[in-house]
């Protein structure tokens, strides 16, 4: 898979990772850590753009680190 796919998908499983959020139920730590996920997510767009995969998956990951540590403490 090259860079640009591999970006794309990961943008697709971030969509889809952030709506299993409950926010309703969320801490205002937890807001703001999706806020920063969000924003590395905005981040990842706006490389990809660019086509600078390198730094777009850089952020994505941290996207999906950030979002997953949420997840966890939610279940």
């Amino acid at each position: 898979m090259d860079e640009k796919t591999r970006v794309e998908k990961d943008i697709v499983m971030f969509e889809e990772n952030i709506k299993q959020i409950n926010q309703n139920t969320l801490t205002d730590n937890q807001k703001k850590v999706i806020e920063l996920a969000s924003q590395y997510y905005e981040d990842t767009k706006y490389y990809a753009q660019k086509k600078d995969f390198f730094t777009a998956f850089g952020c994505i990951n941290y996207a999906h680190g950030l979002l997953d540590a949420v997840l966890k403490t939610q279940h």
